[in-house]
């Protein structure tokens, strides 16, 4: 009797294109990445390939020699499948697949693969689901014979493994359905934002390229254990959980999806429930991987996300954060470059002090200084006391008998509730 089988990782080849002004190093940081993601799927890459051409091959992206090359090297290093960094299109895929002879999938794919194993919650697998949908759908059109010869694995996961030989009708209604519900999922959370805004409580959303530490710092800041790792993709649902500050006032912090660069255009749009978080936020913590060499390509790549859901017109702090992997010369050039920013280590937790005191800055700056008397024996009154200590800055408390005066700078929007009359 046989014992039970155990499955091996797929073996990958990884292949980049050098086109026109790209710079070679540009590139080979890019297949670096390429290399993460493909871990992440549960790839061991065993084959690395650059080519340099002027612009991609309309047909094989590589051009008819190249691939030849690759089908050679493929067999000689028993690759299982082979890894594009960019998106390919219908025609390339399948010209590629039959000229390899191994599964061929895309950056896209392959993303769209890790998501597939990373949502957790009902949310989150239906906005990959969506998102698989919408790139198989162009791909199903003559890909029989290539889909069916996939067999599983990497770019097959999610919706992939049981809805590659359904027809196109079935997968537009499938989406259709899909959307409906993300529809009703992204009403909820308007709900929901709005009877946050009516208690004003403030909101502050976490992002930043995948793996540059949000999730560690979200940790820290509201004490939670949300799984921190150095995958890529952890984060897939988001996270909305209390920080105290230490004048007792509360903030709603939440953590987001990690952003890439070239991120599927289909991911976010699927996620755009999810992101609307960060559109709706008071504030953001845009967090930098201070140590990362392309550091600026990723805080590009962030920029280019947060203008695509709306979030551009969002108050926002950049913090530098790993800047215990950096020498103090770095340190103080990354300070004089940028003074507004922040420094911090979420993971030794330097400079989280002056991180909460720029969060609590920035969130009252547009405060009236009011004050108040009250009646102890009024239950009204005595509410609004612990609201404002909740949400204002309290400078001054004096009881006498029943009475209570209180100073306080008092964020505006809060005003109306704790002084109906005020205008």
């Amino acid at each position: 009797m046989r014992g039970p089988r155990v499955s091996r990782a797929e073996r990958a080849a990884l292949v980049g294109l050098i086109a026109g002004r790209a710079r070679r190093l540009e590139a080979e940081r890019s297949l670096d990445e390429l290399a993460g993601l493909a871990e992440a799927a549960g790839a061991q890459v065993v084959l690395r390939v650059l080519q340099e051409r002027p612009k991609p091959d309309s047909s094989t992206y590589l051009g008819s020699g190249k691939i030849a090359t690759l089908a050679a090297s493929c067999a000689e290093t028993n690759v299982d499948v082979v890894m594009f960094d960019n998106e390919l299109t219908p025609a390339q895929l399948r010209q590629i697949e039959e000229k390899v002879g191994r599964k061929i999938i895309d950056r896209t794919q392959l993303i769209l693969d890790i998501f597939a194993r990373r949502a957790r919650t009902r949310e989150g697998k239906l906005q990959v689901e969506l998102a698989q949908l919408k790139y198989l759908l162009p791909r199903l059109v003559g890909a029989g014979d290539a889909l069916s010869r996939l067999g599983g694995g990497i770019g097959t996961r999610g919706p992939g493994e049981t809805k590659l030989e359904t027809d196109r009708r079935r997968i537009r209604t499938r989406i259709h359905a899909i959307t409906d519900d993300i529809d009703h999922v992204r009403r909820r959370r308007a709900q929901l934002r709005e009877r946050r805004h009516k208690a004003s409580v403030p909101t502050v959303a976490l992002v930043g390229y995948t793996n540059a530490g949000k999730t560690t710092l979200f940790n820290l800041l509201t004490r939670s254990a949300a799984e921190a790792s150095d995958a890529l993709f952890v984060t897939l649902d988001p996270l909305v959980r209390q920080l105290r500050l230490p004048d007792s006032r509360e903030l709603l912090v939440s953590d987001t999806v990690g952003f890439i660069d070239r991120l599927p255009h289909a991911l976010v749009a699927a996620f755009r429930a999810t992101l609307e978080e960060v559109a709706e936020a008071d504030l953001i913590l845009h967090i930098i991987d201070a140590a990362a060499p392309d550091r600026e390509r990723r805080m590009s790549a962030v920029r280019q996300v947060l203008e695509e859901v709306g979030a551009i017109e969002v108050p926002l702090v950049e913090v530098y954060n790993k800047c215990d992997q950096l020498t103090p010369d770095e340190r103080r050039r990354l300070q004089e470059q940028d003074p507004a920013a922040l420094t911090i280590s979420a993971l030794r937790r330097d400079g989280i002090d002056e991180l909460i005191e720029t969060m609590a800055s920035r969130l009252e700056l547009d405060v009236r200084r009011m004050t108040f008397t009250f009646d102890l024996d009024d239950p009204a009154d005595r509410e609004r006391i612990a609201r404002l200590y909740r949400h204002a800055r309290v400078l001054v408390h004096e009881a006498r008998d029943s009475r209570v005066s209180i100073v306080a700078d008092v964020p505006r929007r809060l005003i109306p509730r704790v002084d109906p009359g005020a205008r």
